[in-house]
């Protein structure tokens, strides 16, 4: 709205009376004492975090994860993960598996009944899309999924996958995140799958396909 003031002014000229400035004050009143408010509960939330503050710095280098959603993380989850014996167990606790569909921190789909968790889904897909910007394994992924089966899978997908990367940092506290990369997929991709998949495709298209080795 900055670059608006001059048009801002123009327009409240002869049309702004004390009536306005009162209930124009009481709004700024609130929102000031809304913002103390945050400030207080911001001073609150970083005393508890105190002792969990090496925790936070390693979730923290997870790609989408900041200080805010690492808080978020270890609310949920806590940081003792022997209560879940796997990642899949704490990927299947979240609700955050194969066959479950998330949307604005709902659970829907197969296996959707049981706890699941509406802050740590909303952590979990916040991450995911902020991971999507960028250039790592887990925003390949989400890039990959959103082609193949649309937003919502890839949230859910992407969600696991860091939930799974979260459990081993909490579960061994000397391990540190290491980025596969965003080529991870194209290192590891298998030739007889790809090649299965291009011969589908043409077949489809109506050709008969016959393959022979490059000299």
């Amino acid at each position: 709205m900055r670059v608006k003031i001059p048009q801002l002014q123009e327009a409240f000229t002869g049309h702004f009376d004390d009536h306005h400035r009162f209930l124009l004050g009481r709004m700024l009143s609130r929102i000031d004492g809304i913002d103390a408010d945050i400030a207080v509960l911001d001073a609150q939330i970083e005393a508890h975090l105190v002792p969990f503050a090496q925790a936070v710095a390693r979730l923290d280098q997870i790609p989408g994860i900041g200080p805010v959603a690492a808080a978020v993380i270890i609310a949920e989850i806590g940081v003792d993960m022997t209560r879940f014996p796997t990642a899949g167990h704490l990927a299947s606790w979240a609700k955050f598996s194969p066959g479950i569909k998330s949307s604005a921190g709902k659970n829907k789909g197969n296996g959707s009944t049981g706890h699941g968790n509406r802050y740590l889904a909303r952590a979990l897909g916040e991450a995911a899309v902020g991971a999507s910007r960028t250039d790592t394994f887990l925003g390949e992924r989400y890039r990959r999924i959103t082609r193949r089966r649309g937003k919502k899978k890839a949230i859910v997908a992407t969600g696991r996958s860091t939930l799974v990367v979260i459990w081993h940092l909490l579960s061994e506290p000397d391990t540190h995140f290491h980025d596969l990369g965003a080529e991870h997929f194209d290192r590891h991709v298998s030739t007889e799958h790809k090649k299965r998949t291009h011969i589908q495709q043409l077949q489809a298209l109506g050709y008969r396909v016959t393959l022979e080795p490059a000299a």
